[in-house]
């Protein structure tokens, strides 16, 4: 237990060490401020803009900021679907993949525009070569820029003052790949080329068994895509078994290594926040509040498998820790790590099948992604997702003490509040209203595994990872279906846009607004009070919000698994 803990400090140093520098530089590319890579960078961003046509120069307000993000990111979603359907007549196809199912083929398209990677498919029985590198690591690209995009122009709207502009989406994109996402993934690449992930475009190897059986073994370019699905929070895998599969997660260290990229972009964009708006505190306000949330989660986590199953236990079983379901070479702290990592932030990325976690276990994997993504969250989605409870949290605040809300010296008024209790709400509402068609449906009741409580966990499971645009699954439900297809789409696209476009409306209120100096009555928003405040708005949405329905599936089995009763 005593190096489990050692574990997850070493993790935490290593991600604040690593995360306030980046923060910093994120802050000055975005500022448009001289970096020690100008030399390199400006002259492959100023050749972009040449043969775009784009002026970087050109301010947009908020409406031509949401436009030109949903143009960019519908055609996205048509270019992974034609290229899905394509595939056989494309290049580097030396397995014959054939074309991708519509239905799945929109799933998968809609999964890695919004940043979910939801994948009701096996990747290495599935897409090609050619899919894999140009539709979907490409689109891994994309969304996560994106949501980093949506953040930064957010931020924009609290530091400016009397203007409707909050910078130019298409820079904002270029950079964000080309400064930010583009040299971290070749450099986490080589990281998993050195510890053993593969990279090639070698066909399929057959081997002779010990057991004297063939195996097919599955080949292609999976560091490039394992780099970018983790940096980016993107998810999913190269292979159907994830980052439990050895040629995508080969050592120990590579699972510290995958869990520190989750997490090391959203974490570096809430420092970028403090540089940004040039009061640090407040930066590092939200990650105290984010780093208390993802502690207590994991601490539920780890000590949930260790407990483990008591029915284990009363079976002989002399280690009733919770192994099933897990890769040897991890463990229960490296896979509790990382499952209260991926679902924290919203990558879909997993070493464990969080199917086989114990009930408690479960229900917090599943809870992160109830909160709204922003226990560290997602790239640029953390923090966007986040700044909405912050928002509601100064507004509480304000009702309490009789004064108009105010948050870094601009008044939070009636359109903001509104706003912001929609891009809170719209992913609620899909995930409950989700999960209720399906468990009375016959076409959602057909893809469960398991009867009881367990069932409803699946289901629950699926469209908080759809709506939360997180993309790790339950893996005990079959939803390569019509139904849950195009249900878990529809989840992943409302999911995603009805956070950012009211995330957008209020970064173009908010950039109008002057900025009042603080008073005596002003409520300060750096010290731990606010942390405190802010954790606890945050809880308290999820818990009377989801409450009922975590009531009847994981918290039930958990009493009956108590009483000896398994599903």
């Amino acid at each position: 237990m005593i190096t489990d803990v050692l574990l997850f400090i070493i993790f935490f140093v290593l991600l604040l060490l690593m995360a306030w520098p980046l923060g910093k530089y994120m802050a000055k590319v975005y500022s448009g401020e001289r970096t020690m890579l100008d030399t390199i960078f400006l002259p492959i961003e100023r050749t972009l803009y040449r043969l775009t046509g784009i002026d970087a120069a050109q301010e947009m307000d908020w409406r031509q900021y949401a436009g030109g993000l949903l143009i960019f990111n519908i055609v996205g979603l048509a270019a992974v679907m034609v290229i899905q359907e394509l595939q056989p007549i494309l290049p580097w196809n030396p397995e014959g993949m054939a074309s991708v199912p519509w239905d799945l083929a929109f799933n998968t398209a809609a999964s890695f525009m919004t940043n979910t990677n939801w994948q009701a498919y096996s990747g290495e029985t599935t897409m090609s070569y050619f899919t894999q590198m140009t539709a979907l690591t490409v689109q891994n690209f994309f969304s996560a820029a994106t949501g980093m995009a949506a953040a930064v122009a957010l931020v924009r709207g609290l530091v400016r003052k009397n203007t409707k502009h909050i910078g130019n989406f298409w820079s904002d994109m270029v950079r964000s790949i080309i400064w930010i996402l583009l040299p971290l993934s070749i450099v986490v690449s080589m990281v998993f080329v050195q510890q053993g992930v593969i990279q090639n475009l070698s066909p399929y190897m057959t081997v002779d068994t010990l057991e004297g059986g063939r195996q097919t073994i599955a080949m292609g370019p999976a560091a490039s895509q394992e780099a970018i699905k983790l940096l980016g929070t993107n998810g999913g895998g190269y292979f159907n078994a994830n980052s439990a599969h050895p040629f995508e997660n080969p050592t120990p260290f590579t699972n510290l290594v995958q869990a520190l990229s989750i997490f090391l972009i959203p974490s570096a964009m809430v420092f970028m926040f403090g540089n940004m708006v040039k009061d640090r505190r407040q930066g590092y306000a939200i990650m105290a509040a984010m780093l208390l949330l993802f502690s207590v989660s994991l601490g539920g986590l780890y000590a949930s498998e260790l407990y483990g199953n008591p029915i284990a236990e009363h079976m002989g079983v002399s280690e009733p820790a919770n192994m099933e379901g897990k890769d040897m070479r991890f463990g229960i702290n490296g896979s509790a790590l990382f499952a209260a990592v991926t679902t924290a932030a919203s990558c879909g990325a997993v070493n464990t099948m969080h199917d086989s976690l114990t009930p408690l276990g479960g229900m917090i994997t599943m809870l992160q992604m109830m909160l709204g993504e922003v226990v560290i969250g997602g790239v640029g989605a953390g923090l966007y997702g986040m700044m909405m409870f912050v928002l509601l949290t100064v507004f509480v605040v304000g009702l309490m003490v009789g004064r108009s809300p105010e948050y870094l010296g601009k008044k939070i008024e009636a359109k903001e509040m509104k706003m912001a209790i929609i891009a809170i709400l719209i992913p609620a509402v899909t995930v409950l209203f989700g999960s209720a068609v399906s468990v009375t449906a016959d076409a959602g009741l057909a893809g469960i595994n398991n009867v009881g409580p367990h069932g409803l966990s699946e289901i629950l499971y699926a469209f908080a990872s759809g709506a939360g645009n997180n993309g790790s699954a339950f893996a005990g439900l079959s939803a390569n279906t019509l139904y849950y297809n195009l249900m878990t789409a529809a989840a992943m696209l409302i999911g995603r846009f009805g956070v950012i476009i009211p995330v957008l409306v209020i970064a173009g209120s908010l950039a109008k607004k002057r900025v009042s100096s603080p008073g005596p009555g002003t409520f300060p928003t750096t010290g731990p009070l606010f942390v405190l405040l802010l954790a606890g708005i945050v809880v308290m949405v999820g818990a009377l919000t989801f409450l009922p329905a975590l009531s009847l599936g994981p918290i039930i089995e958990h009493l009956l698994m108590l009483q000896g009763v398994t599903f």
